[in-house]
């Protein structure tokens, strides 16, 4: 590389920087809860790189938090136990012997992986689930399957899967205040001391909620939300997506990813992102570029 290359190269670094700079400014002392999973977690590139970013938010003063599935590590470890999985509705059904093996699996393996990444970038990062501190007090998930011949409604037993009940978040504080980023994996307590597996979805904007976020970050496999003509829609309102889906816009595996933003935005985050987390350094894009490159959600 001549020198002529070399200096362009530096001049384009520092124009991207100087670009990002009212970015930085606005999320200066911000907290941003980033979901992490899929294919981004899969690829050990990605991986990478998103051990990189969030240390990189941190490192410029913004306060994220991070929360991981960990679907595909858990079916890998029920195949060489050989426990056969069943799923209603999207929905793993657990009983007491697999509950022990999603704990082991989301709460140690993958999540002190996800604490790694970050670690290895130069930040501290520290990995809990939602048992430690109280942090989620879960409830069992209820789930009814309507007949279509009688339309007859019956209750369906998941087993220990829950949703979150109580969001306690002094312990995230309590890691942010001394300048740790918290991992969190989505394994809550019922009130009985049981263990439920909880979605992270679920998980992550029951906790963006909580903490009253300034961004909610889903990292996902798609672009984002799209209209009828497969186009990304950049900016959607709550009632925006309503209408949406009554029109058969938004259906599918869309429904519960829209649906845990909405509940976020109403409990006070000032926005969600749905966003392609296969895409390089997919948050910086997210957040320190003109218009983002997923779907934001807001009141």
């Amino acid at each position: 590389m001549t020198s002529t290359d070399r200096h362009a190269d530096a001049a384009e670094q520092a124009r991207i920087v100087a670009l990002a700079l009212p970015y930085l400014r606005r999320y200066a002392g911000a907290t941003i809860v980033v979901k992490y999973g899929g294919h981004a977690m899969g690829e050990d590139a990605l991986a990478d790189e998103f051990g990189r970013d969030i240390a990189l938010l941190k490192q410029v003063g913004i306060n994220p938090v991070v929360v991981h599935g960990g679907g595909p590590q858990i079916n890998a470890m029920l195949s060489r136990l050989k426990i056969q999985s069943t799923f209603v509705d999207g929905l793993r059904v657990t009983d007491a012997a697999m509950v022990e093996v999603v704990e082991m699996v989301l709460a140690g393996t993958v999540n002190k992986m996800v604490a790694g990444l970050i670690n290895r970038a130069g930040a501290l990062a520290v990995g809990i689930c939602g048992k430690d501190g109280g942090l989620i007090r879960a409830r069992k998930l209820t789930r009814t399957r309507r007949d279509p011949g009688s339309a007859i409604e019956t209750a369906l037993d998941l087993g220990f899967v829950g949703e979150p009940e109580h969001v306690d978040v002094r312990v995230i504080h309590a890691l942010t205040g001394a300048g740790l980023i918290p991992v969190i994996a989505p394994v809550g307590v019922g009130a009985d001391g049981a263990t439920y597996n909880i979605n992270a979805d679920t998980v992550a904007g029951a906790i963006a909620g909580a903490l009253g976020a300034n961004r909610l970050l889903m990292l996902t496999d798609v672009p984002g939300v799209l209209d009828r003509e497969g186009q990304l829609m950049a900016d959607l309102t709550v009632d925006q997506i309503d209408a949406m889906r009554a029109d058969g816009t938004i259906s599918g595996g869309m429904i519960p990813k829209v649906e845990t933003c909405i509940a976020a935005v109403r409990d006070g985050v000032k926005g969600a992102t749905i966003l392609d987390g296969r895409v390089h350094h997919a948050c910086l894009l997210e957040l320190f570029t003109e218009g983002g490159i997923g779907t934001l959600i807001h009141a």
